[in-house]
């Protein structure tokens, strides 16, 4: 008992520093003021802004109360532990120590927010996909990656809306874009961005070899239409039919756009939505995250290190292998954190790795 008792005495104090460093008041005064606006007359008139602010609301009341029940529920256990005798009550003592355990990850999942300070953490992601080197093989790859984030998002039951897709020529697909909406969603995901490789029998080759591919994942945050203007003559638009090979066109019929940033060299499709405007919305959106991605990466040289069309996905600068042939690894190259259960982390089982580039970059943009 008296381990028990050092482990929920420690407990506390961790979860009374987190808190501390939350400032859960300020958060609270922020609430009220939310759910201030969101009473107020005309609210709804805004729908995208609203849609926002109710998301925030939602999340800082989710983090106030989580925190404030895990406090209580520390305080509980530590109350149990002068009412259970382990000699005559087994079971209570075993109930407790689950309860102890339960306690412990909860609080280590809560305070991973902590190492997310960034001035876009709390944002939504855009999450892009880009096959790189190793021909259909990394067109296969590039959609495993996809399928990968789109079952963590699943998992973590964040919604995520498609914005664009481009097939590849035999398998897999070319690139392809989605917004994934969900608290932290961009913190989570921000050290995702970078080069991936994988190194596997080829299912393409008749040869049956050996192949390494790369597939660049891309995120930026999600922002607010106002963050960022953009001049009309800084900007070219391209209309082409929604699931074709794209390319300019007179027909007024298709509705699916592509956007290039003249300055920069950025380009953001967008075929998703049902009208050409919503597109072009939807595109503008993205091309403003990606932008401001840019300007806050002061550590990238240069801009193409951060257009995935025009990055150079090849040896020496992947941040993660996923090796399924001669052994079964998948391991980050920044953390070296790795895992032998490739399928598990090719089914979206991300935690382990994202947390320990969180904890490795606590606050990094």
């Amino acid at each position: 008992m008296q381990e028990i008792k050092e482990k929920l005495t420690l407990l506390s104090e961790e979860a009374k520093k987190s808190i501390e460093s939350l400032d859960l008041p300020s958060k609270k005064e922020k609430l009220t003021e939310l759910e201030g606006q969101m009473s107020a007359e005309g609210f709804w008139d805004d729908q995208s802004h609203a849609q926002k602010i109710s998301r925030d609301a939602g999340h800082l009341r989710n983090t106030i109360d989580a925190w404030e029940k895990l406090q209580k529920d520390v305080q509980d256990l530590i109350e149990l532990t002068e009412m259970i005798d382990p000699a005559t009550d087994a079971d209570s003592f075993a109930q407790l120590q689950k309860d102890v355990d339960l306690a412990e990850k909860q609080h280590d999942k809560l305070n991973i927010e902590l190492y997310m300070s960034g001035p876009h953490d709390s944002s939504e992601a855009v999450i892009t996909f880009h096959a790189g080197t190793g021909g259909t093989d990394a067109s296969d790859f590039a959609e495993m990656l996809m399928r990968m984030y789109l079952r963590f998002c699943e998992k973590r039951e964040w919604k995520t809306e498609q914005i664009s897709l481009s097939p590849g020529s035999e398998a897999g697909i070319k690139s392809a874009s989605f917004k994934v909406q969900g608290p932290f969603a961009y913190g989570y995901l921000k050290h995702e961005n970078g080069v991936h490789r994988l190194v596997r029998l080829s299912p393409f080759n008749s040869g049956g070899t050996r192949e390494t591919s790369f597939a660049m994942v891309e995120i930026v945050p999600e922002v607010e239409e106002s963050a960022l203007e953009i001049k009309d003559e800084d900007i070219k638009w391209d209309v082409f039919r929604a699931g074709g090979a794209g390319g300019q066109s007179v027909n007024t019929a298709d509705s699916a756009v592509r956007l290039t940033h003249k300055s920069s060299g950025l380009v953001v499709t967008c075929q998703n939505e049902r009208s050409q405007l919503q597109n072009k919305q939807s595109a503008m959106k993205t091309l403003k995250a990606k932008l401001i991605a840019l300007q806050e990466k002061h550590h990238l040289e240069t801009v193409a290190e951060i257009r995935g069309e025009h990055t150079q996905h090849s040896w020496g600068n992947q941040i993660r292998s996923y090796v399924l042939h001669p052994y079964q690894m998948v391991k980050d190259h920044r953390t070296n954190y790795e895992s032998n259960q490739v399928e598990k982390v090719l089914s979206g089982d991300l935690d382990e790795f994202i947390e320990a580039s969180l904890r490795q970059n606590p606050g990094k943009k």
